[in-house]
């Protein structure tokens, strides 16, 4: 369960455009190629890993309620799974709020 970049180095680029202006230099110019909205981007990976932990909670349930065609590994897997996934959502919102106060602790 992979989260979609595919529009990160726009995102980038946009983030040291507002950080140039926010420091008194002039903002370069960004071509704007079917710009990406950040807050849809944010709701599609927090969508992918909730659909990662419900996929790994409904196989645990399978499992164990004794369905023959659910094994121990795959359960495991898929929880191992959606761990990775929560606690990758976890840093990514660790640095927005980071980002965020450093945005709010500039002088204006």
């Amino acid at each position: 369960m992979a989260i979609d970049t595919r529009n990160i180095d726009q995102m980038l680029s946009e983030l040291r455009s507002a950080a140039a202006v926010a420091q008194g230099k002039p903002a370069q110019a960004t071509p704007a190629v079917g710009g990406a909205d950040f807050s849809q981007v944010l709701k599609s990976a927090i969508d992918q890993v909730s659909q990662a932990q419900q996929q790994a909670h409904q196989m645990t349930e399978n499992f164990a309620s004794g369905q023959s065609n659910v094994n121990l590994q795959d359960v495991m897997v898929n929880l191992q799974k959606a761990d990775i996934s929560f606690q990758q959502m976890v840093q990514v919102r660790n640095k927005l709020v980071s980002a965020y106060q450093t945005i709010m602790n500039m002088p204006v």
